[in-house]
């Protein structure tokens, strides 16, 4: 939209004026330098939202440093919110240090997804819904909104199955801040896999199993 460009505009304008020697790249105008140190962005994550009047959008800011995300920012002004992380120091919304959820069973698990079409259209459809059939409950909060429901306890997990780079590069830094795990489907720890799952950390492994099997964990359930 000419929203996202514009945003895009402006958050490029600054660092271009603060540094210009860093790389960035964007969803709507791509890559642009070169060198250790890019900025990554999606300036509204969530266009449908913002384009249907849902408060649910956001900027997303990433700083990746010789390829580690190392600093991420959720900001979501139409909810008056904001998430950030940076490497080694935390996770933080509103001021207030974060954490990630103690649930230890995918039974008793509140799970976060984008549309359950997505999984079909990726071939995942009976994965998905083996394994929100064990979960305690599934919502459909998709875009950040399900990652950092994580991030601060009120969610177990978030799966998207397919995602961009700028999706969730911020992300993996404020999940993994937060204590949680953040890998993409194959259990790698990376933004730009194509798709993404954040979890509590405990549940991580049982919920990369679901989704590689529908059988998995069945007798458990």
């Amino acid at each position: 939209t000419e929203a996202d460009r514009a945003v895009e505009e402006e958050i490029r304008a600054r660092l271009a004026s603060e540094r210009p020697n860093d790389a960035i790249v964007g969803e709507e105008l791509g890559p642009t330098g070169s060198g250790a140190r890019r900025w990554i962005i999606d300036p509204i994550d969530g266009t449908i939202n913002f384009l249907r009047g849902i408060p649910i959008w956001a900027l997303l800011l990433a700083l990746e440093v010789d390829g580690e995300m190392r600093v991420g920012v959720a900001s979501a002004p139409a909810l008056g919110r904001r998430w950030w992380a940076a490497r080694g120091e935390g996770a933080f919304a509103d001021g207030e240090a974060i954490h990630v959820s103690e649930v230890g069973a995918v039974e008793d698990a509140l799970l976060c997804y984008t549309s359950g079409r997505s999984f079909d259209e990726y071939a995942l459809g009976e994965q998905f819904r083996a394994l929100a059939a064990r979960c305690w409950s599934a919502r459909g909060f998709s875009d950040f909104w399900g990652h950092v429901l994580v991030a601060e306890g009120s969610a177990d997990v978030m799966v998207e199955p397919i995602v961009n780079l700028w999706d969730v590069a911020p992300i993996q830094v404020i999940v993994e801040e937060a204590g949680g795990r953040f890998t993409d489907l194959e259990g790698v720890a990376r933004a730009d896999g194509g798709n993404a799952v954040s979890s509590n950390g405990r549940l991580h492994d049982d919920v990369l199993a679901a989704l590689r099997d529908p059988g998995s964990g069945r007798a458990r359930a």
